[in-house]
C-alpha cells in the first residue's frame, strides 16, 4: 500500500486572472510546463553556469542528519566552495544541499536572468532562494516558517514533490514546537505498518523538469527529493489568509525562541520529548 497522492495538474501557462481564480483563492498546488520561457535562465542556467559565476563562493551545506539539540536554527552542517560542491555533485551521490541561499545578496548578476512573474501576488523580491541537491538526497517532509505562497522554479535535471496541505497534519506525525514531521520517516517509500496513520493523509505528487514552476499554496507541506543533480529557486509571497499569517508571525516571533530556549534547557531530552510526542498525538487522533 503506497500514500494516497494524486498528480498535481499540469498546464503550459496561465493568465493572472485565471491562476487566482483556479488556483490561488482554491489553495490547490499547479504545475506550469512553459512560464519561463522568456527567462534567460530558461537557457543559461545549469549547473556549470552557476559553477562558472558563483565559484569561489563559499555556500552553506545540509545533510539528512537527524536534528541535534545543538545545532542552532537552520545552521549548516558543512560548507564548501561552489566549484567544489558542483564537481561533487556531478561526480557521485550525495547528501549535501544547498537551501535558502540568497542570490541577490551572494551573486546579485544572477537577478539579469529572471524576472518576477505578475501572479496577481506581492511577491517577496528580496528573497529569491536557491536550493541545490545531489542524486537522491531529500529534504525532510517540512512546511515554511512563514506559511507562505511559494512558486518554485527547477534547473537542471529532475525533482520530486509530494506536498500536504495543513489540514493533513493529524496524520503527518508533525513533530511539535517545529515545522517537521519524523525525520524517520521516508515519504519516497514510507512504512505504513510502522506509521499507519500516514494511510489516511491525502496529498499531492509530480515530478518536475528543468524550466517547470511549482506552486505550492500557503503553508503546504513539502517533501523534495532529487532524482538527478539540480537546484531550484524559490520566489514567495506572505500568506493572505489571516490564520495563516497569525501562525507565521507566531511561528517567527514565539514557536522559534520557545524552541531554541527548551535545547538550552533541557538538551536532547527536548528532541527525543518532542519526536516522542509526535507519535503519541499522531496515533492518539488515530484511534
Amino acid at each position: 500500500m503506497k500514500l494516497n497522492l494524486q498528480e498535481i495538474p499540469r498546464i503550459e501557462t496561465i493568465t493572472k486572472k485565471d491562476f487566482i481564480k483556479s488556483y490561488f483563492e482554491p489553495q490547490k498546488p499547479v504545475v506550469i510546463t512553459r512560464f519561463i520561457e522568456d527567462w534567460p535562465a530558461k537557457d543559461k542556467w545549469s549547473l556549470d553556469y552557476m559553477k562558472a559565476i558563483a565559484g569561489e563562493k563559499l555556500v552553506p551545506l545540509y545533510d539528512d542528519r537527524p536534528v541535534d539539540y545543538k545545532d542552532g536554527f537552520n545552521e549548516p552542517h558543512a560548507k564548501m566552495k561552489m566549484n567544489d560542491y558542483v564537481e561533487l555533485l556531478k561526480r557521485e551521490p550525495t547528501k549535501y544541499r544547498i537551501f535558502l541561499w540568497n542570490i541577490l545578496k551572494e551573486v546579485p548578476e544572477l537577478q539579469n536572468d529572471f524576472r518576477y512573474p505578475d501572479f496577481g501576488l506581492r511577491l517577496m523580491k528580496g528573497l529569491p532562494m536557491l536550493f541545490f541537491g545531489g542524486r537522491d538526497s531529500h529534504t525532510f517532509m517540512h512546511y515554511d516558517i512563514d506559511l507562505a505562497n511559494i512558486f518554485h522554479f527547477h534547473f537542471d535535471g529532475k525533482k520530486q514533490c509530494i506536498l500536504f496541505d495543513q489540514k493533513q497534519n493529524k496524520h503527518l506525525y508533525k513533530v511539535p514546537h517545529s515545522l517537521i514531521t519524523r525525520e524517520d520517516i521516508d515519504f519516497a517509500d514510507p512504512d505504513l505498518e510502522k506509521w499507519p496513520a500516514l494511510k489516511n493523509a491525502k496529498g499531492w505528487k509530480c515530478e518536475l523538469d528543468h524550466g517547470e514552476v511549482l506552486y505550492m499554496p500557503e503553508g503546504y507541506w513539502h517533501y523534495m527529493r532529487y532524482i538527478t543533480p539540480g537546484f531550484s529557486m524559490s520566489l514567495r509571497a506572505i500568506p493572505r489568509n489571516p490564520k495563516n499569517l497569525g501562525k507565521a508571525i507566531y511561528n517567527v516571533f514565539i514557536m522559534r525562541n520557545i524552541d531554541n530556549l527548551m535545547r538550552k534547557i533541557k538538551g536532547q531530552k527536548w528532541i527525543d520529548w518532542k519526536n516522542q510526542q509526535a507519535i503519541n498525538k499522531t496515533h492518539r487522533a488515530l484511534s
